[in-house]
């Protein structure tokens, strides 16, 4: 039996267009998939977000978050102030803003929606903070 990959699917209008929206977001250049209407960003090593059109023969899916992306930073020891940093990366790519940032046990978080309206979480860790006397 052949080896399975994971990735991410997102079904979008405009998928060259949202590709792009994510690649800038990433620091990725998307790249074209297997046809037109698909798109691929690099999410590490082995792991991609594929962006496509829905076939139009079906409808086109319902957006929620039942399985959103959380774009996740390294951990920083001002959590807020990396998450503002991105947040208004993504705001000038044109997301909008769902939930405002807010710090939480383990760091801070915001919501936001892409260009189409999909939710997606920005999250920075907090640095762990060392218990030296």
């Amino acid at each position: 039996m052949d080896s399975t990959q994971i990735s991410w699917v997102l079904a979008a209008h405009n998928p060259q267009e949202l590709a792009c929206f994510y690649g800038n977001l990433l620091g990725n250049a998307p790249r074209a998939g297997l046809s037109q209407q698909h798109w691929l960003v690099g999410l590490g090593e082995t792991l991609n977000l594929e962006i496509y059109r829905p076939s139009r023969k079906r409808p086109f899916p319902v957006q929620g978050r039942s399985l959103s992306l959380c774009l996740r930073q390294q951990p920083s020891q001002d959590p807020l102030s990396s998450l503002q940093i991105l947040l208004n990366e993504s705001l000038k790519l044109g997301a909008s803003v769902l939930e405002p940032p807010r710090v939480e046990f383990f760091g801070a978080e915001a919501w936001i929606t892409d260009p189409e309206g999909n939710a997606v979480l920005l999250m920075v860790p907090a640095t762990p903070r060392s218990d030296s006397p």
